[in-house]
Order: C-alpha cells, then structure tokens, then sequence
C-alpha cells in the first residue's frame, strides 16, 4: 500500500501563476498582455509566501507553469508564434503544452531567462517552508507542440513518428491518414480574439496527416467542445482499445513502488511513457516536490505505474496527486496507479455544493464518509480549483460566507489534504467576462485581473490593504480553520459520525446541521456545523455513549472550547454515559470544540 506521511494534514494553496501578481484592473475582454497586465514568478515575493504560508498553507500548487500555447509575440526570443485558431483565449489553456522543458515566457521579466527565474522562485518558495507543485498533463499535448528546449539526447513528442500509419506503438500521436485537420466551424458568432484582426487567424492551421484530438476525437475536423488545441498522445493503446504494453497483474495492487518499479524494469514499453518519465526527472531535478496530473483516467493505470514508481524512486516524499472523476477508478488509481491523491470530486465535493446552494441534506455526507472509509485518507477536499465556478458566483451560492460551513467539513472531516484556490479565502466572484469562455470560474485563458484578490495584494504589499471589512473577516477565517487543522493530531485520528444520532434523539437538530466527532490518544474534539443561511439553531448535541466509552469519560462535567473564535468555555456533562454540550448556532456558523484536559 502507499507508504505516505501522516503526520499532519496538508493544505495545498492552488495559484493560478500568470494571475496571482497582477495589479493591472482594466479587465477589457479579449485584453493584450500591455491592456490587461501579466502577474510574473518574481511577483512571489518572500512577503508574499509567508503570508501564503501563514495562512495554514504547506503546499503551494504553481498552476499554468509549462510553456504552453499562447497568442501573444516572443519571436524576437526565438520562440515560434501559435496560431489563434488553435488557442483558447489569448494567454492560453495551461492545458495545451508546447514545451515540456521549458516554461511561460509571460511569467517571466526576462524570458530569455524564464527557467532560471523559475528556479528562483523554487527556491525562495523552499526558503519560507512550502512545497512546490505543477502540472503534468500526460494525456494530451498543444497542437503546434515543438518542444524546443528538449535537452540533447531527448526527443520531442512527434520527433520521429511515421504519420503514415494511423498507430503504431512508439508513435507519440496518432494520425487520421490522408486527412487534413479543419479548424471547428465556429457556432453563435464566436471568432478567435473576439474577432480582433490577426495575421494567423484566418480558419486554417497546417496540420497534415490530422492528428486525434486530445479529449480523442478521431475527426480531422473536431467540434469547438473537443479539446481542438490539443493532441493525444499515444500511450500503446491501439485504436481498438486493446493495450500494446504488458497488463499489471492484481496482486500489485498490494505492492510498493519498489515492486512497481521493477517490475517495469525490464519491460519493452512504448515511447511516449519514456518521454513523460524522462519529464517528470527533469522537473524534480530541479526542485519541484510533486505533481497534479491533468485527467488521469484518460491514460492506462499501468503507465500511472511505471511514471510514479519511477517519480517515487528518485523522491519518496513527491506529492503526486491526480485528476479521476470516475468513483469506480479510484482505488485502482490509487492502488495500482500508485497515486497519492484523488480529487474527491464526485460525491464529497457535488454532494457539499448541491447542501451550500440550500437543496440538499446534510445526511448525505456521513454517508459518503463511509463509502470511502478505506481510501478516505487519498481523497483531497476542495471547494474551489480552475475548473469549478467560485463559490461567491451567482451561479454557485452567490455568497462567499455560504462556503464557510462547508469549509470546516472539508478541512476537518478526514485525514486527506484540503486544497484552496487563490482568491477563495477573500470570496472572489469571478465576475469578469475575460474573452474565452464565460464568468463564474475565474479565467484560465485571457490575462484579467482578479479583483478581491488584488485588493489583498494592495500594490504588491501582500497585506490586505485594500480588503473590504467582510473580505478581511473571510480570510480570517481561513486562516485560524486551516492552521488549527495542519496542527491537530485528533484530524489525523478516528472519525465518527454523531449525526444520525441526533437526528434522532436531539429536539430542533435538523438536516441543514452536521456533528461529528474526531480523536487521537491526545486530542478530542466535536464539529458542528450549521448550513442554513437564514435559521439559527439551539439544542443539546449528544454523545452517543459508544464515543464516550472510546474516549474514557467517566459521569460528571468537562470543559470544551472552541478551536476557531472561542473565548470562553463550555460544559460536555456525561449523564447516564451519554455526552450532553448545549449549543446555540447561528446561520453559516462552526464550531470546534476541542475537549480540554
């Protein structure tokens, strides 16, 4: 099984790099990098990542790092334009990769020098104690991929394909033979750059055979909802499904990456497995402490296999965690893909947003618990990432403070990691229309300014200057929630569900509260929280007795307090051998009671 650290939970702060420093509030759609403004890796100052840090943070994901795809002009740095018909937006899907030894040059303030800056701000991430994440996206890569960084004795994907075949094992990609690729016919008025006159815009790009598309459409024309920017890459798997690659046999679902690493030692495998093993060395060579792994149920288990227990050979401690949205995957991914990390997307996540939005119930969370009891430690929490709406969006909750008793679920509920993205913590609405795409999920496309954000940068000071007094509130909660969590031995212990039970035994609990309890041989501790926007509570939480017999309280009076704001005491009185605390919630309200010795 994984052999992972446990120690304390991990709070992973996901920043979508290209946005994190920029000041620039003009957010005209469609904007050039000089209209809009850019953030760069030097705007991470060690002001701004003690802050991070000091926000309950240990991991800092570095999103949109890897040169990829983008419209705006670096041929005077020698690097090849990209053609806006095969670009979303114009900075640019982080998602469609052009060189995977290299990163974005609008990251950088000199982009002759991008790599070095880069390491740079390992460094100095290194320097104030948090770890360094990116993006690996094995599944697909940009249409226009050139790869010019490769290092000597390497090749770029595509390199030394025989496009006249449709498949063959060491192809990176495959190929509609004898086809050209078309540009998607463009529905309801869209035009790249919203229409802006370009010299390279002009409904065609030179792709000849046709290559699949990244989300596999097999059409030399695919639909604007395919994955057009991209690529699939080739992983041995022929057309029809079958694998080109020897199968994993069950019983490594129960062996070590060292098993795992030998047992592909000696194997003939295809290409493009060499090629991204050889990328993934490259990367933690120089610094970066893991990876998320963009859709990893597109791409077989066994090459999860061979790619982490080689990641894991060269750094055991590397954070590897992965995109799967299908709950029937996940133990393989896990298992015999040897991931660390899932995103608990599916159930835990859908399942919080459907209860903030005020439809559904909060009995349905103990009952996700348990389903993923045995993996419950692999499952990172979020409520936000580049892919989600924001929590304050119209969409959404249209509230920020509507996140908070979820947030204290997510973070507390398990053993797995919590992740926030950058924003969350000062209720970003991702209000902007950016070009590509529409509002609710802050851009990942277009340069844009992120407006609660930057008034927490204030002018690159890093101290909430210019927050709102509620925005200031918000982000205070964040931080005394995630910091008692990356603290507390009991959020690495036992959990139990008290929910049910006082539903059934508790006068005015209800379905819009949850209680459970969590413990370690050294801390207690009971969560409550209150969902309902509107409506206050007032009961008498119970414990039921099998808790109280775990826990060894004998009859009589103990004192709780609450972890997050509380300032004085309350009373657990255990009578006739069931816990009893008289709580009075307010709406959107949590508490944490720690049981004091």
């Amino acid at each position: 099984m994984n052999s992972l650290n446990q120690s304390n939970k991990k709070v992973v702060y996901q920043v979508f790099t290209r946005l994190f420093g920029n000041t620039n509030t003009t957010n005209k759609p469609w904007g050039t990098i000089e209209e809009n403004g850019v953030g760069k890796f030097s705007d991470f100052t060690e002001k701004a990542l003690k802050e991070i840090k000091d926000l309950g943070i240990t991991h800092i994901w570095y999103t949109g790092v890897p040169h990829h795809a983008l419209v705006t002009d670096y041929t005077v740095y020698d690097i090849s334009n990209d053609d806006p018909d095969v670009v979303k937006g114009r900075a640019g899907s982080p998602y469609a990769v052009k060189d995977y030894y290299n990163v974005n040059p609008d990251l950088a303030d000199d982009p002759t020098n991008r790599l070095e800056e880069f390491r740079s701000l390992i460094e100095r991430t290194h320097n104030v104690g948090l770890k360094v994440l990116i993006d690996i996206v094995p599944n697909h890569v940009a249409r226009k991929y050139e790869g010019g960084s490769t290092p000597d004795g390497h090749e770029p994907f595509g390199a030394n394909d025989d496009s006249t075949i449709e498949y063959n094992k060491d192809n990176n990609y495959y190929y509609i033979t004898e086809q050209s690729f078309k540009v998607p016919v463009w529905p309801n008025g869209y035009l790249p750059l919203g229409g802006e006159k370009h010299p390279m815009a002009d409904g065609k790009f030179d792709e000849n055979p046709a290559k699949w598309t990244g989300n596999g459409s097999r059409l030399a024309q695919p639909d604007i909802n395919d994955w057009y920017e991209t690529v699939k890459i080739n992983y041995g798997v022929r057309p029809d499904g079958s694998y080109d690659f020897e199968t994993l046999p069950d019983e490594f679902t129960q062996k070590d990456y060292m098993a795992h690493y030998a047992f592909w030692s000696d194997k003939d495998l295809p290409d493009s497995w060499i090629k991204f093993k050889d990328i993934a060395l490259y990367w933690l060579e120089m610094g970066v402490d893991g990876f998320r792994f963009d859709m990893a149920e597109m791409v077989p288990v066994e090459f999860w296999s061979y790619l982490n227990s080689n990641i894991k050979m060269k750094n055991p401690d590397a954070f590897l965690l992965a995109e799967v949205y299908n709950p029937n995957l996940y133990r393989t991914y896990i298992y015999k893909g040897k991931m660390d990390y899932l995103y608990d997307k599916v159930e835990f996540y859908d399942s919080l947003k459907h209860i903030m939005q005020g439809h559904g119930w909060t009995d349905h969370i103990p009952m996700v618990q348990k389903g993923m009891q045995d993996i419950e430690h692999q499952m990172l929490h979020f409520l936000e990432n580049h892919d989600e709406q924001r929590i304050a969006s119209p969409d959404f909750a249209g509230s920020a403070e509507k996140g908070k008793p979820a947030m204290v679920v997510s973070a507390t509920i398990s053993t797995s990691p919590t992740m926030i993205y950058f924003g969350q913590e000062v209720g970003e609405p991702a209000k902007e229309n950016a070009g590509f795409g529409s509002p609710t999920r802050t851009s990942i496309f277009d340069y844009i300014g992120v407006p609660n954000h930057q008034r927490w940068v204030n002018n690159k000071e890093f101290d909430g200057g210019q927050l709102l007094p509620e925005e200031k509130e918000l982000r205070d909660f964040y931080k005394r929630l995630l910091n008692f969590t990356i603290g507390s031995e009991a959020l690495m212990g036992k959990y139990a569900d008290i929910h049910y039970y006082n539903k059934e035994h508790t006068q005015n609990y209800n379905h819009r509260v949850l209680s459970y309890v969590r413990w370690s041989g050294n801390q207690k501790v009971i969560v409550i929280s209150n969902f309902d926007a509107g409506e206050s509570y007032s009961f008498q939480l119970k414990i039921p007795p099998e808790i109280i017999k775990q826990w060894q309280l004998k009859e009589g009076s103990f004192k709780v307090k609450d972890a997050l704001y509380g300032k004085t005491e309350k009373e657990l009185k255990i009578i006739d051998g069931i816990g009893k605390i008289n709580v009075e919630i307010s709406p959107l309200e949590s508490f944490i009671y720690n049981l004091l010795d």
